[in-house]
């Protein structure tokens, strides 16, 4: 008996466990989509696991911590540091837009956190390696994601030259937060598609900024 039991519960911590948000199990209720939904969240979830086994390596993991950390902020401060710097005064409407479109992203992220309620993939599967700090406690979707292709996109387009720069870094921080335990695919995925949809207001906000404020 004793032996039966060790063995269920290396199954249990080695099993993928399927835990969906809320809008997931709302598909399923329809039978059409169940077993398609039933799929899809464990394929997230294998994919998961599978790319958060690399932070057992202490020089991979520790890399990526450090541009997990980067991706709390620094690094976006220091690229809009860098163009006020190289660009003068030409360089502040262009900033305060993106800092607009960056405030309405942490908003939506900010909702959409409470109103999935998506636990993350360490507090759920315990063969998931937490490898950095959480900001706060739900899953979906990836704000650091969502916050780097936001400010790729914005300031790549005002300023191309700091792609080269930006882009390799934003895939570094969605990969960063799979390798630490702290997103599944699809939180990263969805937090991307967010943060480049929300870019295509920075016309508008750009133009409200430009007739409201006195910016030559």
């Amino acid at each position: 008996m004793k032996t039966d039991k060790s063995k269920q519960s290396l199954v249990t911590k080695l099993t993928p466990e399927v835990v969906p948000s809320p809008i997931f199990t709302l598909m399923s209720r329809n039978p059409a989509l169940a077993v398609c939904v039933n799929h899809f969240v464990s394929w997230d979830t294998s994919l998961c696991i599978h790319i958060n086994r690399y932070s057992t390596n202490y020089g991979i993991a520790t890399f990526f911590k450090l541009i997990s950390r980067m991706g709390d902020g620094w690094f976006w401060y220091a690229m809009m540091l860098g163009s006020f710097v190289f660009y003068g005064f030409e360089a502040i409407l262009p900033l305060m837009t993106t800092l607009l479109i960056s405030g309405l992203g942490l908003a939506v992220y900010k909702i959409l956190k409470v109103k999935t309620v998506r636990p993350r993939p360490y507090q759920v599967h315990q063969v998931i390696v937490l490898g950095e700090r959480p900001l706060d406690v739900f899953s979906f979707p990836s704000g650091h994601t969502l916050q780097a292709v936001l400010f790729t996109t914005m300031l790549g387009g005002y300023f191309p030259e700091l792609l080269p720069i930006m882009i390799p870094f934003t895939i570094l921080v969605a990969l960063s937060r799979m390798v630490l335990g702290l997103h599944y695919p699809t939180d990263v995925f969805i937090g991307a598609c967010i943060g480049y949809a929300l870019t295509f207001w920075a016309p508008n906000v750009h133009s409200f900024i430009e007739q409201t404020l006195p910016i030559a």
